[in-house]
């Protein structure tokens, strides 16, 4: 195990709330640094990475939701939103785009740093308890390979970054390759509340799925559109 403190980089425009952040963070041992704008952040994360992110919602150049959306085409770096609003559709959008943790303000410090630690003790634990046997588990399907256990997709070899819900849509499609599956089917396997979701959801996580099957070397579109129908995978 390194020795080096966790990095926490933290995304803030409000100076006073990052400061605060920043005192307690580094207080209890972390290299914490910081950035007042979401394309700094980016930069900055594509460059040299970070162990945890808390990152505000409401930033001025770029919101903490589209930060974590573009983040999360390159990297799995758990995210902690932080916001000023405590609304529940805010909540389950941060989180079905990627998010670990959510906190409103105002806030307790102690309560962040506590929330910081969870995450990087729970990824620790990911990291410890790997399977030796990689492909132990796996089910090939193609060029995809699907561990149903792990929630984990490959491509190719390669695996992919899933989110919670690109995970839930693309396994869905794997159970039955070929078949067209309407918005309504995919929602209902892979939503828990399907009926507070809508057919742009789909199409939204389709988006992305086809974007992360791309830089996995996909050379022509596995997931195929059906107008007026639904999707279909061809394997």
């Amino acid at each position: 195990m390194s020795d080096q403190p966790a990095r926490v980089l933290v995304v803030e425009d409000e100076a006073a709330i990052a400061d605060t952040l920043l005192y307690a963070l580094r207080s209890e041992g972390y290299a914490a640094s910081h950035c007042a704008l979401g394309r700094e952040a980016l930069e900055r994360l594509r460059g040299e990475g970070a162990d945890v992110v808390v990152l505000d919602v409401g930033l001025p150049d770029l919101g903490g939701f589209e930060v974590c959306r573009q983040l999360r085409t390159f990297s799995q770096v758990p995210v902690i939103f932080l916001t000023a609003r405590n609304d529940e559709f805010d909540r389950v959008l941060g989180l079905e785009l990627g998010a670990d943790d959510y906190v409103t303000k105002p806030f307790s410090p102690r309560e962040m740093v506590a929330r910081v630690r969870a995450r990087l003790r729970r990824g620790a634990g990911t990291a410890a308890s790997a399977p030796a046997a990689p492909m132990a588990g796996w089910r090939q399907c193609g060029r995809f390979a699907i561990d149903e256990d792990g929630k984990r997709i490959r491509y190719q070899d390669a695996l992919l970054d899933l989110t919670r819900y690109e995970y839930a849509l693309l396994a869905a499609l794997l159970q039955r390759p070929g078949a067209i599956l309407s918005r309504a089917q995919l929602m209902e396997r892979g939503w828990d509340h399907a009926s507070d979701s809508t057919d742009r959801t789909v199409d939204t996580h389709v988006k992305t799925l086809r974007a992360k099957l791309r830089a996995a070397g996909a050379q022509d579109d596995p997931i195929r559109t059906h107008r007026g129908v639904g999707y279909a995978l061809e394997l």
